[in-house]
């Protein structure tokens, strides 16, 4: 009889499991604004039998690696031309699902008001991942401080710097840890995650801010071949709702910008 009960109750689990695997959906993401956001609608899948169960992150080489072993469904981080280096030095078969707002780069410091202020080979600290770095690179060209060689693209480094008037110095940094570089540079060059995360408002406090029209939304992100599962197009359309517009533009006031629009 007991062997009996054994057997039950280990059929009983195994099938718990099941069930729970087929209605959880495992979502990476780093911690502001993305968890935020994805919290926001958690309750709304709930409705519909979706458990979302989000993993927080803090290193950008993590969720596309979870994402590619199948550790997780989907991930919420990253941006198109970083997923797209991370494919290229990686192998992984991962692809945009959906873009769903925009974290505008700025420049912030604590030691100056305004980019005029800056003297004469002054340090500027900047995110070292290719995609981002060419970013920081971009609103420093676009304020007149640097100009970039003939053919520089994406992937551009303080290496493609054609020239530099102001002899300004360079300090290439994980993006993460840029906010803290704040009292050791005259300017750090972070996105908008890492600047709200440690109290920068990109719009009360950037010396400049990289424009709307940037080609960098953040997306979620998905393994190729799993474009039908049933809980990533209802996360997908959760995500894309007018819901999700009203949440982000009441809650960050324009210091990120709804994109909501399905990857081409």
């Amino acid at each position: 009889m007991k062997r009996v009960l054994i057997i039950l109750t280990l059929l009983f689990a195994v099938g718990c499991s099941k069930k729970e695997d087929k209605n959880t959906l495992k979502v990476a993401a780093t911690a502001v604004p993305h968890a935020e956001i994805l919290n926001f609608i958690k309750p709304e899948l709930e409705k519909q039998g979706i458990n979302l169960k989000i993993s927080v992150v803090d290193d950008y080489n993590i969720p596309n690696r979870l994402l590619s072993e199948k550790e997780v469904d989907a991930n919420f981080f990253q941006h198109v031309p970083f997923m797209e280096n991370q494919i290229k030095n990686f192998g992984y078969k991962i692809q945009c699902y959906a873009r769903i707002h925009l974290e505008p780069m700025a420049l912030y410091s604590s030691k100056y008001k305004s980019l005029a202020e800056i003297p004469d080979g002054a340090t500027i600290s900047v995110p070292n991942d290719p995609s981002n770095e060419y970013r920081a690179l971009s609103i420093l060209v676009k304020e007149g401080l640097i100009t970039l060689r003939p053919g520089a693209n994406l992937q551009s480094t303080v290496a493609d710097i054609a020239s530099n008037p102001k002899k300004l110095k360079f300090r290439e940094i994980d993006a993460a840890l840029l906010p803290r570089t704040l009292k050791d540079v005259d300017v750090a060059a972070i996105n908008t995650n890492w600047a709200l995360q440690a109290g920068l408002n990109p719009l009360k406090d950037a010396l400049a801010i990289e424009s709307e029209d940037s080609p960098y939304a953040n997306i979620i992100a998905i393994r190729i071949g799993d474009e039908k599962d049933p809980r990533l197009e209802q996360l997908k359309a959760a995500m894309l709702s007018d819901k999700m517009r009203e949440f982000i533009l009441e809650k960050y006031k324009g210091a990120i910008i709804p994109v909501l629009k399905e990857c081409q």
